[in-house]
């Protein structure tokens, strides 16, 4: 075969450390410009972006040229960079380690964009950590609670 084609979708969500809410609402469409201009740089397509004060969730067309880890360092480390040079926050800021990531078929890239669009709705219902742990359960996958994010209860 001559050639190699794919097509994956991919979610990631990531914490800010400490669970702070330090993204604040005035800054989050400059925050979203960032975020989609990382992605691009690394010739990746940037689906849909949110970020909510606390988390924020990323749903990206990824090719196989690059592992999902050195976006995902890359797009952390630029942005808390931007975040501190633009003094976006008053506070310390940092993302906390590690994040999640999750497969998609095409059928479902629609229902995928509006659910990140839809965050604050989302949220209304149910936390951040009951959403992370759903997605963890509803994709097999297995961890130890000691490991997730440090959440503030």
């Amino acid at each position: 075969m001559p050639n190699t084609f794919t097509q994956l979708y991919v979610q990631i969500v990531f914490a800010v450390k400490g669970r702070q809410s330090l993204i604040l609402p005035e800054h989050k469409e400059r925050l979203h410009q960032y975020i989609t201009g990382v992605v691009r740089n690394r010739q990746q397509k940037l689906l849909a972006v949110h970020c909510m004060p606390d988390h924020t969730h990323l749903f990206i067309g990824f090719s196989p040229t690059l592992a999902i880890a050195d976006l995902v360092r890359d797009v952390k480390t630029q942005s808390s960079r931007f975040i501190r040079e633009q003094k976006i926050t008053p506070f310390s800021f940092a993302w906390q380690e590690g994040y999640g990531a999750f497969t998609y078929a095409q059928s479902q890239i629609d229902a995928v964009c509006r659910y990140i669009h839809n965050q604050e709705q989302h949220h209304r219902k149910r936390t951040f950590k009951e959403e992370y742990v759903e997605f963890l359960d509803k994709f097999g996958v297995e961890y130890d609670q000691k490991y997730l994010f440090d959440w503030i209860e």
